[in-house]
């Protein structure tokens, strides 16, 4: 795994040395938008609308909308200045228990491991949670981020979820048309828990499988295999840099061989015979 953060917990006065992994990892199918004519896969670029062209990095800021078409703009500077101390610390604020916590909150998970001479640190906060029965809520620091966070122990490792502030939350109240109160036949509600009763079974994951991602996959393999029209190549990319050097020194080859040859430089040129020099022969005739 790669390692995609360094820093330590702290709970009192305890510092816990870890390094953190991503937990999980993306396995969606992701197409790309492709130009049919050539195969080529289509390229976005930052430009500007009403100026109608292409904006450098130079030239871009950024801004917070805080009405329809007006920002108020951040300069790279600014921004440090208020972004969140990155003081490379999960400081645990309360332990509670996880029960308590409604999974909605739950966001991204970690693997945390320890690090250096962590591990007697690390051994003691991972069994002090599992036999308390509680986990850690912690603040962090990630990316300029600063996150709400649950510390948990999975196994013999331990986990790191960050979570979504409170006011992230949207209440339930905002969900239109829900039922006021409910209304339900007697008769209906046994038959639906008899139901509920006969489909349930322990948790086992392994047995849900992404049946769209499988479909996807079968029907790449399908058209790979086949070679038909579907598969494409995209051409090569020019290498600019290249072509312009090649091409300037084949014009600076032609200008060398179209130019006539300087008069003063004629006995230089290559293979040319070299011309005798007349004046030691003069000063010879002239010599008593």
């Amino acid at each position: 795994m790669h390692t995609v953060w360094k820093g330590a917990i702290s709970f009192g006065l305890v510092h816990v040395p870890v390094k953190m992994f991503t937990a999980t990892e993306d396995k969606d199918i992701h197409l790309r938008y492709i130009h049919k004519e050539c195969g080529t896969p289509i390229s976005y670029t930052r430009s500007c609308p009403h100026c109608e062209r292409p904006a450098e990095w130079d030239e871009i800021v950024r801004g917070y909308e805080y009405e329809k078409g007006r920002f108020v703009l951040f300069e790279n500077e600014e921004l440090e200045a208020i972004k969140p101390e990155n003081t490379r610390t999960i400081r645990i604020l309360d332990f509670v228990a996880l029960q308590e916590i409604d999974p909605l909150y739950f966001q991204k998970t970690y693997y945390l491991s320890p690090d250096q001479a962590g591990a007697g640190a690390y051994s003691l906060l991972l069994e002090a949670m599992r036999d308390s029965g509680r986990i850690g809520i912690a603040k962090v620091a990630i990316r300029s981020k600063s996150s709400l966070a649950a510390i948990r122990a999975v196994e013999n490792c331990i986990c790191m979820e960050t979570m979504f502030y409170p006011d992230e939350i949207r209440p339930v109240q905002a969900v239109p048309n829900l039922p006021q109160q409910a209304n339900v036949n007697d008769r209906e509600l046994a038959m639906a828990k008899l139901l509920i009763e006969q489909l349930s079974t322990p948790f086992e994951p392994a047995k849900y499988t992404d049946d769209y991602r499988a479909a996807m996959l079968e029907a790449i393999e399908r058209k790979v295999a086949g070679q038909g029209l579907d598969v494409v190549t995209a051409p090569a990319a020019e290498k600019t840099n290249v072509i312009d050097l090649m091409a300037a020194l084949q014009a600076s080859l032609e200008a060398v061989k179209a130019a006539p040859p300087d008069k003063g430089k004629e006995a230089d040129a290559p293979g040319a015979p070299k011309r005798r020099s007349t004046r030691g022969r003069k000063a010879k005739e002239t010599a008593p």
